[in-house]
């Protein structure tokens, strides 16, 4: 079973229609990613799946629950990290993660947060407050309080926004790590290379709809491999996102 399915989901703001009828399958596991523009309706999405926004039409399912109907166990299924990291900057790391153990009701909540501060590589640092911290450490330790409880289903929304080259490695390596325990991730992005290293699958969402979704493989098979001197050059998740959408907005196959 899928953990996120979702069926020809609408939204609109007032006359503005944000989601014309989006479809997605999740595989448990998986790390897929919503690959779009600013505007194109990721956030709206990841709202909906996490309880936080009510969709005008469609349903969609998380861990087996119903969005509208079961928001409790879904909320339960799920961890949200959005596009800034949300932690206290006064905590120290290990106070941070602490805090919201026992705030979840999690038992031996500080050796949950040392169990966690060694897998993100946060334990030397685990006793600094997290105004020293860089941007990658935050970020990870913001994606290390995601797991308190193990939710089986993440949604990143922009992890890496606002970092650095270096923070944005950090948390790519964290989001890998967080697959290879099992857990499924959602990741919304508008950073090609960031869909094209860390995602198993990729939908690109454009103007409300999702225009394409498959593997990376799959998506570069859209365009003809160009040939020069012998070499076959395969075509970059780039070429495939403008393709697709056309380089100026407009949409250049349908699905």
């Amino acid at each position: 079973m899928s953990a996120v399915v979702v069926r020809d989901l609408e939204k609109s703001y007032g006359d503005l229609q944000v989601l014309r009828g989006v479809d997605l399958d999740v595989t448990r596991g998986a790390i897929f990613a919503l690959l779009g523009s600013n505007g194109a309706g990721k956030t709206t999405v990841v709202k909906i799946l996490s309880t936080l926004l009510k969709a005008d039409a469609g349903t969609a399912l998380v861990n087996g629950f119903d969005v509208a109907r079961q928001a409790a166990d879904v909320r339960e299924s799920i961890s949200l990290t959005g596009q800034f990291a949300a932690v206290d900057e006064i905590l120290t790391g290990r106070e941070n993660l602490t805090l919201v153990a026992r705030l979840r009701h999690i038992r031996n909540p500080g050796k949950v947060a040392d169990e966690l501060l060694e897998r993100f590589s946060l334990t030397g640092a685990s006793n600094r407050k997290v105004s020293t911290y860089s941007g990658g450490m935050r970020r990870r330790l913001d994606l290390a309080m995601s797991l308190i409880g193990n939710p089986p289903v993440i949604f990143l929304d922009e992890p890496t926004t606002g970092l650095d080259p270096q923070g944005r490695l950090e948390v790519w390596q964290a989001v890998e790590e967080l697959a290879n325990q099992g857990t499924t991730v959602l990741l919304t992005t508008q950073q090609l290379d960031e869909a094209e290293q860390l995602a198993d699958r990729i939908a690109i969402l454009h103007e409300g709809r999702i225009i394409v979704d498959g593997t990376l493989a799959e998506l570069k098979e859209l365009l003809p491999p160009a040939k020069l001197e012998y070499v076959e050059k395969q075509p970059t998740l780039e070429e495939v996102f403008f393709a697709v959408v056309g380089a100026d907005g407009t949409t250049a196959r349908e699905t």
